[in-house]
């Protein structure tokens, strides 16, 4: 019987199981596609995301970030990381940088997928396996999460992403957040001649229909597209709890609000490294409140943001606001890095 048995390869599965590993458990992880696998996803780290996988012994290549800037027309306002830089990295280098870690380390990735669980009480059966614990990393709208019964329905408007990547040198070493009256582009800068640009919005239609709200953006993106769209959503997702007798969720799987403040894998990370403190501990059960503290600021501040969309004309309002108030602005970047 193996200790911790991870459904899903992505980042917070893998780092999960490097955690485990390195705490002298014996991970598995179960992933039904070959990797490197990429996703719809801002890819950016923010400091504490880009110290929890130096803690790991994970360096992947990427883009040093300074902070972040919210930009709407010509009214723009940033603020700088006070405590080390973020990180911009393509998925799909994240992605094999965690896999060859994770083989450094003695995890074992085996191809399959979790389809039934058998909780039993001192362990738990799925894919085959046998484990003291099963830790759910199967993403966004996971089946797992759902089989448990751990959903909660959500009657708000539903968010969705998209996102591309182009062949254009970085213009800075922010992060950008562009406003506009119904949705946001989300820039990240990746690699020397590459940058990421996420659409977030409410509004279903077409990646170019979308960048067409961001005149000058748009304007910044003479070099080629270097990869297709890539989409996801809705992007809420309401959890009743992240423990469930032998079964704890991590990553997207433990619920999401938006990706407007670029926090999703940073807390992925952190909570996979707390996931794994709270076995070790012996307490599982402590893993929920560990959860809540971890993500406070997240919930608090990104809850905030998108209240403004629920009244029209008022998201064009932030920019202008945050740049006559520069130290709450700057207090709230701190507070989310």
């Amino acid at each position: 019987m193996i200790d911790v048995l991870v459904a899903g390869g992505g980042p917070a599965g893998l780092a999960t199981a490097i955690h485990a590993a390195l705490a002298g458990m014996e991970a598995v992880v179960v992933e039904p596609r070959p990797g490197p696998v990429d996703k719809a996803c801002g890819e950016g780290l923010m400091p504490s995301g880009a110290a929890a996988l130096l803690g790991l012994g994970v360096r992947p290549e990427g883009r040093p970030l300074a902070g972040i800037r919210y930009v709407d027309g010509g009214d723009r306002v940033q603020a700088e990381f006070r405590r080390g830089s973020g990180l911009g990295v393509r998925r799909t280098a994240l992605h094999d940088a965690l896999s060859r870690r994770a083989a450094e380390v003695g995890v074992r990735v085996v191809r399959g997928r979790v389809e039934e669980v058998r909780q039993h009480h001192d362990r738990v059966e799925a894919a085959g396996l046998r484990a003291r614990w099963l830790v759910a990393a199967d993403g966004l709208h996971s089946p797992l999460r759902a089989m448990l019964g751990l959903r909660l329905p959500d009657t708000r408007p539903r968010r969705y992403g998209l996102r591309r990547h182009y062949l254009v040198a970085p213009w800075t070493d922010f992060v950008e957040v562009h406003w506009a009256d119904e949705s946001e582009a989300y820039v990240t800068p990746v690699g020397d001649d590459l940058v990421g640009v996420a659409v977030l919005s409410s509004r279903r239609r077409g990646y170019q229909e979308h960048l067409a709200d961001f005149p000058e953006l748009a304007a910044r993106l003479t070099g080629p597209a270097a990869t297709s769209v890539r989409g996801a959503g809705p992007l809420r997702q309401r959890v009743r709890r992240r423990v469930s007798g032998r079964v704890l969720l991590v990553g997207d799987a433990a619920g999401y609000i938006d990706a407007l403040t670029g926090e999703g894998l940073s807390l992925a990370l952190l909570s996979a490294r707390a996931l794994v403190g709270c076995l070790r501990a012996g307490d599982p059960d402590s893993y929920e409140e560990a959860w809540l503290r971890l993500s406070r600021r997240h919930r608090l501040l990104t809850g905030a943001l998108l209240g403004t969309r629920r009244y029209r004309g008022a998201a064009r309002l932030i920019v202008p606001a945050a740049r006559r108030l520069p130290v709450l602005f700057g207090a709230a970047v701190h507070a989310l890095s």
